[in-house]
């Protein structure tokens, strides 16, 4: 019997994870207990998703309704399964700046100490599975917003000339930079599966995202960019646009994709590694462009206004370069861009989202 230990397996890569991966054979042990409702409230509540994957994996997949903060839970957990243990995906977090800079004890607890825990269950008793943990474009903080960026009609764009017009790599510093607390927290956990890895020789890998995104997303106000714009626009909710004129551009990757590059390493995993993961050149947009998109794919009208204000931190262009990953792992590519992802998005969730506006 071969385990893939998931967590925050009801979130939107967590799920996506649980049903690939069961259904490349393995069995699925999910860790969900919901934090995203206690964070952003019932609307962004992951229970809806739970209940979809124990419907369709059944017997496959094993929900516990464990807190990665308790380390001796974990601990048991994965002694419980030692050798069967093939795989960990750790996707649980507390993802939001705003929320972070409230309660920063409960955001560091989660993000770093939890990863921690998971870490030391890992070498305890699983140094053998690939570690792939999903961390986060922030690590950089706003060390992005010096690059030489130019003003267009829609959209910030870096000077054609730079080295980074391709995309940000993965040599960009992570130091003397405001990160947010948020972006503190994922940089601890970061490092520290960075560090088990090359200490103790275990296959990890830290997959810096953009925004990661796809149907399965309960997006929220304060997290799931295209997800929560385009809930707004089939419901008509209020929607706010945080500083830079509406022109910061974010690339997008879809959660297949996303999956398909933790698959990638799964079958040929290295020791240590760091990937900037994101929609890349192939996908990406700025706010302006993406509500343009909801608009022509509802045919309603967002309900939005604009605050001068942006988020601490907050990039104002991003865009991944994921030239590392495709050298080492040539066979992964993109299958979806921007408007096919809010596409999917607004297919899979209409009628759940209009059921709720009644």
């Amino acid at each position: 019997m071969s385990i893939a230990i998931i967590t925050g397996s009801a979130g939107l890569i967590g799920s996506e994870a649980s049903k690939f991966f069961a259904q490349k054979g393995l069995e699925i042990v999910g860790i969900d207990n919901d934090m995203r409702r206690v964070f952003f409230g019932d609307d962004a509540s992951t229970t809806w998703n739970r209940q979809r994957l124990e419907r369709s994996l059944g017997k496959q997949y094993k929900h516990l309704d464990l807190d990665i903060r308790d380390q001796e839970a974990i601990a048991k957990l994965f002694q419980d399964y030692s050798k069967d243990i093939a795989l960990i995906v750790h996707t649980a977090a507390q993802p939001s700046h705003d929320w972070a800079a409230r309660d920063p004890q409960m955001d560091f607890t989660v993000n770093a100490n939890g990863t921690l825990n998971l870490l030391q269950a890992t070498r305890d008793f699983a140094p053998q599975a690939p570690f792939i943990f999903t961390s986060t474009n922030k690590v950089y903080g706003d060390t992005p917003n010096r690059l030489p960026l130019i003003e267009q009609d829609t959209r910030w764009e870096i000077d054609p000339e730079h080295t980074y017009n391709t995309g940000i790599r993965e040599d960009m510093s992570i130091d003397q930079t405001t990160h947010s607390l948020f972006g503190a927290s994922k940089v601890a956990a970061d490092v520290l599966v960075q560090e088990y890895g090359r200490y103790f020789q275990i296959p990890t890998a830290c997959f810096r995202g953009g925004c990661l995104t796809g149907p399965n997303h309960s997006g929220t106000q304060l997290h799931g960019f295209l997800a929560y714009l385009m809930k707004c626009t089939v419901t008509g909710k209020p929607y706010t646009v945080f500083g830079y004129k509406g022109k910061q551009v974010r690339d997008n990757i879809h959660s297949a994709d996303l999956i398909n590059a933790f698959d990638a390493f799964f079958q040929a995993p290295r020791v240590a590694e760091v990937y900037n993961t994101g929609g890349g050149r192939y996908s990406n947009c700025s706010m302006l462009e993406a509500i343009k998109i909801c608009q022509e794919i509802t045919g309603k009208e967002l309900n939005w206004t604009y605050s001068e204000t942006n988020r601490i931190g907050d990039h104002i262009w991003w865009i991944s370069d994921n030239a590392k990953f495709a050298n080492h792992y040539p066979n992964w590519k993109h299958q979806y861009d921007v408007p096919q992802i809010l596409r999917e998005i607004y297919e899979f969730n209409q009628e759940r989202w209009e059921k709720e506006t009644i």
